[in-house]
């Protein structure tokens, strides 16, 4: 066997290893939605948008003091976590750009983007649920956000980035001053990827349970005040999953479903969109 006919073997093997290992990972994927699926459709009826949670046995018996805490908890987080996430990233990308402190935040928030939600959850619960003497919506949404902010801050600096520096000379030639370069420019080209981003920090904090866990608890009726415990999707799906009644399982294979598909279309959605950018 000559060289090149061994490095060709050995490049088939490895091909057909990385293919097999693909379609293995692929399989598990498939099998895990197609269970979720299967149980979920078969446990979704309109009880389940309607009704607030209620005992074991109870056929009036629903979510929808979760669905509605899910949406304030990930709503109020988005409205604190998005501009500062943007408004950081810009920093990084404008301002700081290769100085040491710019390199400092990134490694900071490379870190946090990879540390365990269980760990954002503990010290939003030392500085906040501690001194407040009680679970809060509040502290729910600062966990949130804090958990956002680095993956829109990351990926708002990677797409400015990529803006190309004679749009902003050329703009500055034309006599604008920085902000509206940013504004007008800069912004404008990194639209797609920074809309992308936020979507995917949406996804992230959207199907987070341990860090709600030590911070807005769960309640098992509707409540609008966030100074209170509230309800989230992810730990009524927690608690009614592991629960020994059936019909409380039934609605965490719906609360698991309906979760799911939310994320998922966020998912698709970010792809969608930077498909279109790049003219696809």
């Amino acid at each position: 066997m000559t060289a090149i006919q061994k490095r060709l073997l050995i490049n088939k093997i490895v091909l057909g290893l990385s293919s097999l290992s693909a379609l293995v990972g692929i399989g598990f994927l498939f099998w895990i939605l197609y269970v979720l699926v299967a149980n979920g459709i078969e446990a979704i009826n309109w009880n389940i948008f309607i009704f607030e949670g209620a005992p074991p046995g109870y056929e009036e018996s629903g979510l929808r003091q979760a669905l509605i805490g899910q949406l304030i908890l990930v709503g109020v987080a988005t409205f604190v976590g998005v501009p500062l996430g943007i408004l950081a990233g810009t920093y990084l990308s404008e301002y700081g750009q290769k100085s040491k402190l710019a390199e400092i935040i990134r490694d900071i928030s490379d870190i946090m983007m990879s540390a365990p939600s269980i760990v954002i959850g503990s010290f939003v619960y030392a500085i906040v649920v501690l001194p407040m003497g009680h679970f809060s919506g509040w502290a729910g949404v600062i966990a949130l956000a804090i958990i956002m902010i680095p993956i829109i801050l990351r990926t708002t600096d990677d797409m400015l980035q990529l803006v190309p520096s004679t749009l902003r000379e050329a703009a500055f030639a034309l006599g604008a001053p920085k902000y509206k370069v940013i504004m007008q420019v800069v912004y404008r080209g990194a639209k797609a990827g920074v809309l992308t981003g936020v979507l995917l920090g949406i996804a992230r904090v959207g199907g987070e349970t341990a860090p709600l866990l030590f911070t807005s608890f769960n309640d098992n009726f509707l409540n609008y005040d966030l100074n209170e415990p509230m309800a989230s999707l992810t730990v009524t799906m927690f608690n009614y999953a592991t629960s020994p009644y059936e019909d409380w399982q039934r609605m965490g294979w719906a609360a698991a479903f309906i979760l799911s598909m939310f994320i998922l279309g966020l998912n698709i959605l970010g792809r969608l969109i930077l498909l279109k950018k790049k003219g696809r």
